[in-house]
């Protein structure tokens, strides 16, 4: 069971921190909800050159997903990296992002885990959960399955899919833990339930190895956790 990592680099827009560009920020975010690309790219890159981190990640986004420019991941990063060193954890994790795959700069696994843990801090579950994997494959850092698995667990804890999923394979192999293939199922399903499908498939398999009495332990346990959490 291959642990994943989160490949989506979401339209998350931010709202506006300095009244006096409230109304061509906004203007911006209607453009694209409309997706009116040609208009929000206008009124978000003038903000974008004047400092303002939520334009400047927006814009990054832009020429990330070729949206009315060119794509241009050299471009992406550049915005990415002056919203990242305002501190606008989004952008922290997307310019890891770029520095895990090679796009836009050399691929370099240690500058990837530097923007990760900068984004982790701050709480984004899609950082803690990339930065867990980095850890459980030792890419940019010692190999730390302990570590791997703290991750997962905040990521998982928030609701993000890939890392319940990543959460039960760990139990699944023990790596980090302790093997518990109750707690496994247990993650799995919840992933599967957030609509990871990978989530479903290792459950169904690692139910071959249990009792009907572990199954139903884990079940149970799943639909605490839900009950508690909600479905996210």
């Amino acid at each position: 069971m291959k642990k994943l990592i989160l490949l989506i680099l979401p339209f998350l827009l931010f709202p506006i921190s300095t009244p006096l560009y409230a109304d061509d920020f906004q203007d911006g975010l209607d453009a694209f909800g409309r997706k009116d690309y040609k208009t929000a790219f206008e009124k978000l890159k003038p903000l974008a050159e004047q400092g303002d981190a939520e334009a400047q990640y927006n814009l990054g986004v832009m020429y990330d997903n070729g949206l009315e420019v060119t794509q241009d991941y050299k471009e992406a990063v550049r915005w990415y990296r002056l919203s990242a060193k305002q501190g606008l954890a989004m952008a922290q994790y997307n310019l890891g992002r770029r520095y895990e795959n090679g796009q836009g700069v050399p691929q370099d696994y240690k500058e990837a885990v530097r923007w990760y843990k900068q984004s982790a801090k701050q709480g984004l579950a899609m950082a803690q959960n990339n930065l867990g994997v980095m850890y459980g494959q030792g890419q940019g850092v010692t190999q730390d399955y302990l570590e791997s698995v703290k991750l997962y667990r905040l990521s998982a804890e928030q609701g993000n899919a890939k890392a319940q999923y990543n959460l039960g394979v760990m139990y699944g192999q023990g790596q980090g833990v302790i093997k518990d293939y109750v707690q496994a199922h247990k993650w799995f399903n919840i992933a599967r339930a957030n609509r990871e499908e990978l989530g479903r498939k290792s459950r169904d398999i690692i139910e071959k190895r249990m009792t009907l009495d572990q199954i139903s332990e884990a079940q149970r346990l799943a639909q605490e956790w839900t009950e508690k959490h909600g479905k996210k």
